[in-house]
């Protein structure tokens, strides 16, 4: 045998399978501004884990480059600049922009809904991005859910709230609809940028603000200048975070791409929900130490926001048909769920109370 064909062909047979991605698609350059400040590591660097696996599947032709908010284009003005082309692509929240349309809240939470698994079904495997792209397509956008904070506190406030008489005339910094359903209960709510918050408190222009949870609220220095933090977080127990894409742009990518795109997204949001389960616990034992008073939302503000709740869906509903749509949709995915997971509780209940059974 002649051994130089022998390596040649070995050379060859290697070159063949190496990975051609590279020479094969696009290069591309894409702008991604970010609707959350850089302080906020998980969060703001869920579009970083975007960015980097695409990079890396794409063996670096296709780059996603992410700013924070304000360097390319404002906090709360993303959708806008993404769907006008100014920019490729950003992340966001699609419940920063439900005063423009309603029905982008399903895009992200809606208070008394889904939890982070049950959210990430609900939009991915049970319809609920189909229920949702005639909504994000007329903003000329492609959406694809990138990020989840897991569970949210109830907020900040600096004074206590005993009941339903002390939310009224507060003036408190929520985005969302959740600001629509506390407003039913006479609060003045407020959606303001995540940057802006702790100023805001400081100089007394609002009284209180919820955000995201405690290893979020902890690095901007909330505790600060407010004493009282609450809980549940109603308004979002487990939301997505939108990794948004110029329609035109998303259509123009090739089939590999969009598919690392996708699988990106999806890895972020897991990572994300993660690591605030990781990060959480510890940065509410410290806000306690420091002598944050921790309460929950008394049951008659519980019981108020939920009949708000329904209200405002309703209201909601009767004036906007594809709202209506999406809403029955969704309520009767979040009904099977809360059904399911009852019977799982107990399932593991029961299989706690074995496992820890004295022998």
């Amino acid at each position: 045998m002649n051994r130089r064909h022998l390596v040649a062909g070995t050379a060859g047979a290697a070159a063949l399978a190496a990975p051609m991605l590279a020479h094969a698609q696009p290069r591309l350059r894409w702008r991604c501004p970010n609707s959350f400040p850089r302080t906020l590591d998980t969060l703001y660097g869920a579009a970083e884990i975007v960015a980097r696996r695409v990079r890396e599947m794409s063996d670096g032709a296709f780059e996603i480059t992410v700013s924070a908010p304000g360097e390319v284009v404002p906090a709360l003005q993303i959708l806008d600049a993404v769907g006008q082309g100014s920019v490729e692509c950003g992340f966001t929240s699609a419940l920063f922009y439900f005063g423009k349309d309603p029905s982008f809240a399903f895009g992200s939470a809606l208070p008394f809904g889904l939890n982070s698994r049950q959210n990430f079904a609900w939009l991915n495997y049970a319809g609920g991005r189909d229920q949702l792209k005639p909504v994000f397509a007329e903003a000329n956008i492609w959406q694809i859910p990138a990020g989840c904070t897991g569970a949210q506190m109830g907020g900040w406030s600096k004074r206590e709230l005993k009941g339903i008489e002390d939310m009224k005339g507060l003036k408190f910094r929520i985005a969302g609809m959740g600001g629509s359903v506390m407003q039913k209960l006479g609060v003045v709510p407020q959606q303001i940028a995540p940057t802006d918050i702790y100023p805001a408190l400081e100089r007394g222009v609002i009284d209180g603000a919820e955000y995201i949870g405690p290893y979020d609220d902890e690095k901007l220095g909330f505790a600060r200048v407010a004493r009282y933090y609450y809980y549940p977080g109603f308004q979002e127990a487990g939301p997505n975070t939108d990794f948004m894409v110029n329609l035109r742009a998303w259509e123009a990518l090739p089939a590999a791409y969009k598919g690392m795109l996708e699988t990106a997204c999806a890895e972020a949001y897991h990572a994300t929900a993660a690591k605030y389960d990781v990060l959480n616990p510890s940065a509410l034992r410290r806000l306690v130490a420091q002598g944050t008073q921790l309460r929950p939302y008394p049951r008659e503000v519980m019981q108020g926001l939920y009949k708000a709740a329904q209200e405002l869906y309703a209201e909601i509903g009767a004036q906007n048909a594809r709202f209506r749509q999406i809403h029955e949709h969704w309520d009767r995915f979040r009904v099977e769920q809360v059904q399911w997971f009852r019977v799982a509780e107990d399932s593991l209940a029961n299989f706690q109370a074995v496992a820890t059974a004295p022998r």
